[in-house]
């Protein structure tokens, strides 16, 4: 392939070398030019910030010399854009009905076997149907693409790079599907005017007449395709010195990163950037070059920014650290404040829980808190006729797949010579539907442990609410748990479907100190950015009383991160207690949306804030 000569009859594409001002992008594209068994590129970003441009070129850069790719002329890998309403059997491919009624059994290819040597790209791949964003992600992974279905079995290779992007601010993908994508770009406009101006400029030029911009980039352009082609004649001769398997996994572990999967494809990431370096042995640089792109999406919420910073000597505690007031005495002097973290996300937005002091551990009293009905607000589109991902044989079917079964009778009528009469439906070709799993709901526990909770003696209401809500009727068939108090917020635990370890995480949770309220708010949203469709219960009285940044009014920082909140679907559990009430909870839910529901203590456990001295 020359890329400095397009083919007469393809309208010139912006050249990839003329994207400005987005290295990582371009860098990301080239890894997987060289590579596409890093499992593809998840593109993250502000719409108007080259994804689409980008991934249309990448196509003009992969060689069309590959194994089962039809014969389309010179330099003609294709480039796939799978439409969002795009169906199953559009991406997979079904039955040709006209070969069928001439007695073939032959399958009509989909989207998969039509970009096999080329560029499959999914513009908002986070609206997708899940079982949809899965059977791409297999394909992309093992390069070979198995359809089973209306009596056919075929197997055909399918090596195409995978590009997907989406809009963060309309919803996320499930975290199983963020791992499974090789490597992720955050991408957004630049901000600096110079720069700005340079992309209009090209743009502008190339609108203006597409063919001399792309004579224009053509040597830069072949060079760059030289390039690649050379990585990928290397990169079978790559090799990974054995220590740094070990800063493999120092990188995955500071990203607080679970799956080993995250360590195989920064090791192929490596791989690939040696050969585009024109190296045949890895380097330390070309893993932590790498790591970023690897890790982005799979980084824990509670995780340090990456890349992660050289390890530093960590700063030293006073040896007698002030211990933290409760609500209503007087705060500590401005020189007493715990020392800032430098690796905390937004001024603090988690610090480890060994900063907090020990705090008081309470018992569970028995309470009881109703959780938001699932429905409202955003994504909760598990509700309505559960979706048909496929069929199966069965003579006796609770439920009738009707075309799929028609068109089993229409094969055997076919391939047996049948009359030119319609084919009679047997129960041998009856079809049974095969309905996709319905999604576990999901909710998301954050509870203030603060000192003013602790001191008016509803910690332990608090936590038998909690309790109830994780096992009691209606619930979450998956749950995380965020705690807050001292100085930071932790995520406690994970989204996990064991309710005894969600019962061991609220029965051991510490209290004291003071509202980090601001910190939890800002973590549970990092945290439901990877929970589509998951739902949030807030435990606390808003008496926020921590900053993140110094000087800063910790009440309107709570607010701001409330409202940041909106759709989600929430209630907020109002914990103050005493005759003298601010009522804070209850504007924090007006600024998220949510419902108000008031922690109830059982009439055997009066609140102590009212008993007369």
């Amino acid at each position: 392939m020359n890329p400095s000569e397009p083919r007469p009859d393809a309208a010139p594409l912006f050249p990839l070398s003329a994207v400005a001002h987005q290295p990582d992008l371009t860098l990301a594209l080239s890894l997987l030019a060289v590579s596409p068994a890093l499992g593809g590129l998840l593109i993250r970003g502000d719409r108007g910030a080259a994804k689409s441009t980008s991934a249309r070129a990448l196509a003009a850069l992969l060689p069309a010399n590959v194994e089962g790719l039809p014969a389309h002329g010179e330099g003609a890998a294709p480039f796939v854009n799978l439409p969002l309403g795009a169906g199953e059997e559009r991406v997979v491919g079904t039955l040709d009905l006209d070969a069928a009624l001439r007695g073939e059994a032959r399958l009509k290819p989909g989207l998969i076997a039509q970009a096999h040597g080329g560029v499959l790209y999914i513009d908002e791949v986070n609206l997708l149907p899940d079982h949809l964003v899965d059977v791409l992600l297999d394909a992309a992974a093992m390069g070979v693409h198995r359809v089973e279905r209306d009596g056919l079995s075929v197997t055909a290779p399918a090596r195409f790079a995978l590009v997907g992007s989406m809009n963060p601010e309309e919803g996320s993908l499930r975290p199983q599907f963020l791992d499974r994508f090789g490597l992720c770009v955050d991408v957004q406009a630049p901000t600096t005017p110079g720069e700005r101006a340079e992309i209009v400029r090209r743009r502008l030029a190339f609108d203006a007449d597409p063919a001399a911009f792309a004579r224009a980039w053509a040597g830069a352009e072949a060079d760059l395709y030289a390039r690649l082609d050379a990585a990928r004649g290397r990169l079978a001769q790559v090799t990974v010195p054995d220590a740094l398997l070990i800063r493999i996994a120092d990188h995955a572990a500071a990203a607080g990163v679970r799956s080993l999967r995250a360590d195989l494809v920064l090791y192929r990431a490596a791989c690939a950037l040696a050969a585009l370096e024109g190296r045949v042995s890895v380097t330390a640089a070309d893993v932590d070059r790498a790591a970023p792109l690897v890790l982005t999406h799979r980084r824990a919420p509670h995780a340090p920014d990456l890349p992660p910073p050289p390890p530093p000597e960590p700063p030293q505690p006073p040896a007698d650290p002030p211990t933290d007031a409760p609500d209503g005495e007087a705060p500590p002097e401005a020189g007493d404040e715990p020392p800032h973290t430098p690796g905390a996300p937004d001024g603090g937005d988690h610090l480890p829980p060994a900063a907090d002091p020990p705090g008081e551990v309470f018992a569970p009293v028995p309470a009881h808190v109703a959780l938001p009905l699932p429905g409202a607000g955003r994504g909760t589109g598990n509700a309505g006729r559960p979706r048909v991902t496929g069929s199966h044989p069965d003579a006796n079917p609770a439920r009738l797949a009707l075309p799929d079964s028609l068109r089993a009778a229409l094969i055997r009528a076919g391939l047996s010579g049948g009359s030119g009469e319609g084919p009679a439906l047997t129960r041998a070709d009856l079809r049974a539907p095969i309905l996709a799993p319905q999604e576990g709901r999901r909710v998301l526990f954050v509870a203030d442990a603060s000192g003013s909770v602790g001191a008016s003696g509803r910690m332990g209401a608090l936590k038998g609410a909690l309790l109830d809500a994780l096992g009691g009727p209606g619930h979450p068939d998956r749950a995380a748990l965020i705690t807050f108090r001292g100085v930071g917020a932790t995520l406690l635990l994970d989204w996990t479907a064991d309710a005894h370890a969600g019962a061991r995480a609220v029965e051991g949770a510490p209290t004291g100190g003071r509202t980090p309220l601001t910190q939890a708010l800002r973590l549970a949203r990092a945290t439901l950015d990877g929970a589509r469709g998951a739902q949030l219960v807030l435990f606390t009285d808003g008496r926020a009383n921590v900053p993140t940044q110094p000087g800063a009014d910790p009440w309107a920082e709570a607010l701001g991160a409330a409202r940041a909140l909106r759709g989600v679907p929430a209630l907020v559990v109002d914990t103050e207690s005493g005759r003298v009430r601010l009522g804070r909870a209850a504007q924090l839910a007006r600024a998220m949306g949510a419902d108000l529901a008031p922690l109830h203590l059982p009439d055997h456990h009066p609140d102590p804030s009212l008993e007369t001295p």
